[in-house]
């Protein structure tokens, strides 16, 4: 099994890239998102981690960016909590699909966990800061603030871009993406 991780900086479309991979995709933020709707445990921890923000039976978005907002230190406290759930459920992807040619992972901070192995394929998407910044404008709850809380988490794009083995140029124009991906994609499986 090939696996293929997907990089690049917020708002970047690296979800998009993902999926035009058609194989097996494992998306962070999605699994994300499923925890704090479904993992009573996870509930438990960040409500007893982070009290003056729960004020609900389940996880409120909105109150866990207002959380980040107020400081660094309880972005710290989701993610301890968070980020062993989201690498235990990668596993069991991983596992799941053993058999498969090529697996796809989106996971912003793939490299800032550590989880890359040698011989993973790494591809930086590229885009466009202004690009970026008006996709985010359209996220629900997003703000430059954020932004730049979840940034201090990152590598450097730089830095990201030069250990990857492909980069895609993202002008947010899907057939360029998709025949993008279609080249890499014949290539890696070349290897």
């Amino acid at each position: 099994m090939i696996k293929i991780a997907v990089l690049g900086d917020i708002g970047a479309g690296k979800s998009f890239v993902s999926k035009q991979f058609n194989c097996p995709l494992f998306n962070a933020d999605k699994e994300v998102a499923k925890i704090y709707k479904y993992d009573r445990s996870c509930y438990l921890k960040i409500k007893k981690a982070l009290p003056k923000y729960i004020i609900s039976d389940h996880l409120d978005k909105k109150f866990l960016l207002k959380a980040v907002l107020d400081s660094k230190n309880n972005l710290k406290k989701i993610s301890k909590i968070v980020h062993p759930i989201v690498r235990t459920r990668m596993n069991k992807f991983l596992s799941k699909n053993r058999t498969k040619k090529l697996v796809v992972l989106d996971i912003p901070l793939y490299l800032e966990n550590k989880l890359n192995k040698k011989g993973d394929v790494l591809i930086f998407v590229d885009a466009k800061r202004k690009d970026i910044q008006k996709r985010l404008k359209n996220r629900k709850y997003f703000s430059e603030k954020i932004y730049k809380k979840l940034k201090s988490l990152h590598l450097p794009l730089s830095k990201k871009r030069k250990l990857s083995n492909f980069v895609i140029k993202n002008t947010f124009n899907a057939s360029k993406i998709q025949n993008d991906v279609k080249k890499i994609k014949t290539k890696i499986l070349k290897i």
